[in-house]
């Protein structure tokens, strides 16, 4: 017995394997059901009292001899086919497609490049504001008609009202206050009104609201901004002009138009056959305004503005459905790929 064990041995050691097909013949006769060890094991019975531990050891240890050369055989097939199965480095790769931008963080971006040129630097504020900041250091009162121009999202009421905010002014307010003049910021950032969602409005959308303050801050100041502005943003042949409105935090308002760069200013059905298309609100900030952020409105005076960048997108890209920007459709969002 300890012969036939020990020529089985070393039949294991010397069995040839190269192959899936080798190895599954090596796994039937070393392991299989009917395999030559379990032959050896029922020859036990006849293996005298006093030699049957020692034997039993033996067939044991051939059974995990066997067991072991076929692990590492398997292992070593399959990492010798999936050498076989890499890259062939030589060959030309894939196309990959460029990504892009998302629309509005183009505008965006190049809103704030037109105003960096100018010395506005940029400020940031949280989404989630207090009465404070949102309304009432904006000269909004109290039950004042003005706060029913905009329907705001509250998350708490009473004592410690906070909601969404309506308006990136709110940053501008935290800017006075930690600031001293001259200031000359814009706040970009995404607000919230509960407003029906459609083609024309949304109940979230993103806003870009300038500031300056210093001394001497003229209406005058704030119109030549804003030509700037246009001309950079539409072309140098851009023109505005300035109709009376009525904001809370300025005195005087203004609406503010840009020719229509689509026909001309000679009318089409963008413009409404105007000539002019909206695109944001301004005016001289009010000393109330001034006076709540402890800034002295008898020696300083500022100017204010914001605009809407999915209304300034709309203008430049044509797009006329406010949804398309939030849907993230990919057909849409390809068309401003880089190159396209």
């Amino acid at each position: 017995m300890r012969d036939k064990i020990a020529e089985i041995v070393k039949e294991i050691i010397q069995e040839p394997v190269k192959t899936p097909e080798e190895l599954e013949l090596f796994r039937i006769k070393y392991l299989g059901s009917k395999n030559t060890i379990k032959e050896l094991f029922s020859e036990l019975k006849n293996v005298s009292n006093e030699s049957k531990k020692e034997v039993g050891q033996l067939l044991n240890g051939l059974k995990n001899q066997a067991q072991e050369r076929f692990d590492v055989m398997k292992i070593k097939l399959e990492n010798s086919s999936s050498e076989d199965l890499k890259i062939d480095t030589s060959r030309p790769g894939d196309q990959i497609e460029n990504g892009s931008r998302h629309p509005l963080s183009l505008v965006r971006s190049e809103i704030i490049g037109i105003f960096d040129r100018i010395g506005f630097v940029v400020s940031e504020g949280p989404e989630i504001e207090d009465d404070w900041h949102n309304f009432s250091a904006l000269n909004f009162p109290p039950e004042h008609p003005a706060r029913d121009m905009q329907d705001t999202f509250f998350i708490e009421k009473g004592e410690n009202e906070m909601a969404l905010r309506t308006h990136t002014s709110s940053v501008q307010v935290r800017v006075m206050e930690s600031e001293k003049p001259p200031i000359r910021t814009i706040s970009p950032g995404r607000v919230y009104r509960n407003e029906a969602i459609s083609a024309r409005s949304h109940c979230f959308f993103h806003q870009i609201e300038g500031l300056y303050i210093d001394k001497d801050v003229s209406f005058a100041d704030l119109k030549q901004t804003l030509l700037y502005f246009a001309q950079e943003m539409f072309g140098e042949k851009a023109q505005i002009r300035l109709r009376p409105s009525y904001f809370p935090f300025t005195e005087p308002s203004a609406e503010v138009d840009v020719s229509c760069t689509l026909c001309k200013s000679k009318g089409c059905n963008v413009c409404k056959y105007t000539g002019w298309l909206e695109i944001l609100g301004c005016g001289m900030v009010d000393p109330n305004v001034l006076e709540l952020s402890n800034i002295d409105s008898k020696t300083h005076s500022g100017f204010a503005f914001g605009m809407g960048v999915e209304r300034i997108a709309q203008l430049k890209y044509r797009v006329n459905d406010l949804r398309l920007y939030s849907e993230n459709d990919i057909r849409f969002l390809k068309q401003f790929t880089p190159g396209i």
